[in-house]
């Protein structure tokens, strides 16, 4: 029996090895330097399909012999980009914005085996639908979570889950950055053992 391929995630995202270890016990992570602007008229799903690809890429260079994944987020409302808010106003600020709306959140993975010159890639889109917030609301729970690392500025693995009527996707996992039911699969072709 051959000797199964290590695993490298291509990201610095605490909630992307978080997720990642419900999978597989042993992978490295490291952040490969990728360009994030998004190209003029970039839509926001291909702007994460895009982004993914070049982490998975640069992560293939870091670690050759690795099945490596990439992935990236992009939420948007509508065709406008929301970005992580790195402070309590722009996060308050930002859910004040997604109030009552419906917020789209592109979650791209790309898996590059060793030796392979084809990606395998998937992109999940979850639709989550904003409760009407009031500004008390939102200040109290950004004081509560402190999601000013997070786009839309919520965890909805926390309780972020508060502020919204409903959320329809394919994956629970893809929220919070990973869909962890397409990538189980796809790291079993690649040869990752899950279980």
């Amino acid at each position: 029996m051959g000797k199964r391929p290590g695993v490298l995630l291509a990201s610095r995202s605490p909630y992307r090895r978080e997720l990642l270890g419900r999978l597989v016990d042993t992978f490295e992570a490291r952040a490969p330097e990728v360009d994030e602007t998004p190209l003029p008229g970039e839509p926001p799903a291909t702007l994460a399909q895009r982004l993914a690809r070049l982490k998975a890429t640069a992560g293939a260079a870091i670690g050759p012999a690795a099945v490596v994944i990439g992935s990236d987020q992009v939420a948007a409302l509508g065709t406008q980009i929301l970005g992580k808010p790195g402070s309590a106003e722009r996060a308050v600020s930002q859910l004040l914005q997604c109030s009552g709306q419906t917020v789209a959140f592109h979650t791209a993975v790309c898996v590059l085996a060793p030796g392979s010159s084809t990606p395998l890639e998937y992109l999940d889109t979850t639709q989550v639908q904003f409760r009407k917030l009031t500004e008390a609301l939102a200040r109290r729970y950004v004081a509560a979570d402190q999601p000013l690392d997070c786009a839309g500025s919520f965890k909805a693995e926390r309780r972020g889950v508060m502020l919204f009527e409903r959320i329809d996707s394919c994956d629970p996992t893809a929220i919070q950055g990973l869909p962890l039911i397409w990538l189980a699969h796809a790291l079993q072709q690649c040869g990752v053992e899950i279980v």
